[in-house]
């Protein structure tokens, strides 16, 4: 944007995308948000590390409640339960505000370019089981083979306990 009156340049889609987005207070959301050019800034484990703390912020969470993460070389995965303090894109702007920020003050720079504009959201159904997609986003690290058993990759998190 060039101006303070300009409105937003979209990619061919992304309108549309933003159009069906609908929050609802108790609905369960599967977000995925991918770092900026899908740069691999996770595999630095201090950077990682940061993402995870943002992704358990209580203050950031409000009411809202987290049930499953995983931080991914280039993105990451959000299982989480929608309260009535925000909606779905202003948590999840928050959270990419203050993450970015966290993460640019870790690398000591002061770029911006931290995660891709947008995300990917998957309001979760009635006949989903929840623990199931919790489970597959937590089996992320396996199936991309960088672990050979979730107990070994730190960058994650559940509200089940799982037996490896």
């Amino acid at each position: 944007m060039s101006g303070m009156d300009d409105k937003p340049t979209y990619r061919p889609g992304q309108r549309a995308l933003r159009r069906g987005r609908v929050s609802m207070p108790g609905q369960i959301y599967h977000v995925t948000i991918v770092t900026d050019g899908r740069a691999p800034l996770f595999t630095d484990s201090g950077l990682a590390g940061v993402v995870m703390r943002r992704l358990h912020d209580r203050a950031l969470l409000d009411d809202a409640v987290g049930l499953c993460c995983v931080v991914m070389p280039d993105h990451l995965h959000w299982l989480l339960q929608l309260g009535r303090a925000a909606s779905l894109s202003q948590l999840v702007g928050r959270f990419k505000a203050l993450s970015a920020r966290d993460v640019n003050r870790r690398r000591k720079v002061e770029a911006r370019g931290v995660w891709q504009r947008g995300f990917h959201d998957h309001a979760l159904r009635r006949e989903e089981n929840v623990e199931q997609v919790a489970r597959y986003i937590a089996d992320n690290p396996l199936r991309a083979g960088l672990c050979r058993s979730l107990a070994n990759y730190p960058y994650w998190n559940a509200a089940w306990d799982w037996d490896f």
